[in-house]
């Protein structure tokens, strides 16, 4: 058995969706046929299934779902696109034709992803081919945004604030395009690609890396600069510190592990930090990445998809038995992990001068949600400065948006159009809010038990009256919310998180790191907004009167006793 030929056990227990994965002829399904289909607006279950490698998933509007039935007809269908952009970097012409795919075949917005990438929601199945084609016309791709494999790869959002940026941001890509799905049936199925033999004639595997049912879960991996840690390094299957040194990069920590959902109910689920294992050069990366995703191919757990994270693969077997698995793949051993520091996870807002004489301007954008509203013309703000703009748009890990690389002529004209469509860097909002990230939620998200998007604004306008009652509307808190265990918030990571429990109902949160490097425990379940605020309200005074200079909010709950702290995913729990 070589390394790219693993195949487990035939008769090993497999859940449906890798029978789904296993037949799919490297995921071609069968959408040639059913999105011809016109009588329903829905996919089959199996391509439904598959249609997550190629970039979207079947929702349904949640909001008409009860009107809908009533009138027996079917859930209002729709789906929502992901495109992905290594390190959320895009041009100005590449904004301006996600702008109007939004209004041509989408609900008229775009949302900034947590994970530095666009996703568009509202495409009906007939114009589904439509939409991706004219994404890939722009050169960007939604190979690979969700499914099974790697996803797109994070990087601190602002390569040109040092060459070490820039650097990094390459090694981003590289990673995205090394780890890219290699199967033709995303050319033959959206770009009307020449249809491509299944066998494996010409001696080649269509997958050298992910073989014929890809990994048991989803991957992740991002790249960070410390002391910045606003990709939540350690919340990634696998990410990379980069060690410099007198502004050269020297390489990279390496950390394996990490992943933030979990099920309610179900103490073996959990989220789990990554630990740090070891160094690696710049040009040894990609091997690295490479040999841990075939781990993660080899050794998942493909029966129970709860399961099949590779935080559990690691907890089930061991870090020392990952890192000699790695080496052993390798053919080299890892050096000594190199000292490093974070000291936030979050933005920094406003115009900055980078290292190479360009401005970078860090725009509020609230859940990353780019639309237009009363008195708020975000959205065509931001197409107008696209219009002019001649430098890049780089997405944040915090749902963000920076207008980077922008010429000393063209801030003027920049600045103007910021003032005149109200577009803000948010220093006019509370600091709570400008460290605040929600998942989508309602009503689009299958899974959401309760409101994310949609409500966090007004709960945090309720925290804010707290906070400002005792001085602290500028004290920065990180804050999340979830409609769900899932995790797309990194909810996990917040100083003060909520992950929906029912309607109207959240689980609450508390202790995480304010640098990303610690897990929040539970503190109430299932409570409501007055629960909440009754809760929050004296934690509050007393972290107003009684916190160490400097003392973040998530270590002083921890000290006075509200929750203890969480050093791995295993004591989530207890």
């Amino acid at each position: 058995m070589t390394q790219n030929q693993f195949v487990p056990p035939q008769d090993a227990p497999h859940s449906e969706v890798e029978h789904i994965k296993r037949s799919s002829r490297y995921l071609r399904g069968s959408f040639t046929k059913t999105l011809e289909d016109l009588i329903t607006g829905a996919l089959p279950e199996d391509d439904n299934r598959l249609l997550k490698f190629h970039g979207s998933y079947m929702q349904d509007d949640r909001d008409l779902r009860n009107e809908r039935q009533r009138q027996k007809l079917e859930p209002a269908y729709q789906f929502m696109v992901r495109v992905r952009a290594p390190g959320g970097v895009v041009t100005p012409e590449q904004w301006l034709v996600m702008d109007r795919l939004a209004q041509k075949y989408g609900s008229g917005s775009l949302r900034l992803t947590t994970r530095q990438s666009f996703q568009m929601h509202g495409i009906l199945k007939w114009n589904l081919k439509k939409s991706i084609r004219e994404i890939n016309d722009a050169l960007l791709t939604t190979l690979a945004a969700c499914g099974d494999v790697n996803r797109n790869v994070m990087c601190n959002p602002n390569p040109y604030q040092s060459e070490v940026h820039s650097e990094v941001y390459e090694w981003s890509k590289k990673l995205s395009d090394h780890l890219s799905p290699q199967t033709p049936a995303y050319h033959e199925i959206w770009l009307d690609g020449e249809k491509v033999v299944d066998s494996k004639e010409d001696g080649q595997d269509p997958e050298p890396i992910y073989g014929p049912a890809y990994l048991p879960r989803k991957f992740k991996i991002a790249v960070t600069v410390p002391p910045s840690n606003d990709v939540d390094v350690f919340s990634q299957d696998l990410g990379f510190i980069a060690i410099y040194e007198e502004g050269l990069l020297q390489g990279f920590n390496i950390a394996v592990g990490g992943g933030m959902g979990m099920t309610y109910g179900d103490p073996k689920t959990y989220p789990q930090l990554a630990r740090v294992i070891g160094f690696c050069s710049p040009d040894q990366i990609l091997d690295v990445a490479e040999k841990t995703v075939m781990i993660q191919r080899d050794y998942g757990d493909r029966s129970i998809r709860k399961h099949a994270r590779f935080k559990y693969t690691i907890d089930d077997r061991g870090i020392d038995w990952f890192i000699n698995e790695l080496q052993e793949r390798l053919g080299w051993k890892l050096e000594e992990a190199r000292p490093y520091h974070f000291n936030h996870n979050g933005d920094r807002y406003g115009w900055v001068k980078g290292s190479n004489g360009k401005w970078h301007l860090t725009l509020f954008i609230q859940s990353g949600r780019i639309q237009d509203g009363d008195n708020n013309p975000l959205m065509t703000g931001l197409r107008e400065i696209a219009r002019i703009h001649t430098g890049d748009f780089r997405l944040t890990p915090n749902q963000n948006l920076i207008i980077a690389n922008v010429t000393s002529q063209k801030k003027r004209k920049i600045e103007g159009l910021v003032k005149e469509y109200g577009l803000t860097d948010g220093l006019h909002h509370s600091a709570l809010r400008r460290n605040a990230m929600s998942c989508v939620a309602l009503p689009t998200c299958g899974l959401a038990m309760a409101e994310a998007e949609r409500y966090l604004p007004a709960l945090l306008e309720k925290i804010e009256l707290i906070l400002e009652e005792v001085g602290l509307r500028e004290e920065e808190i990180v804050i999340r919310m979830s409609g769900c265990p899932n995790g797309c918030a990194r909810p996990s990571l917040g100083e003060i998180a909520f992950t929906g429990k029912a309607p109207g109902t959240y689980n609450v949160y508390l202790g995480a790191g304010f640098a990303g490097d610690r897990l929040n425990k539970l503190y109430r379940e299932n409570i409501d907004e007055n629960e909440i605020l009754d809760t929050l309200q004296p934690i509050i005074h007393r972290y107003a009167h009684e916190r160490h200079e400097g003392e973040h909010f998530g270590d002083f709950v921890i000290r006075a006793g509200y929750v203890k702290e969480v050093r791995s995913g295993l004591d989530f729990h207890d």
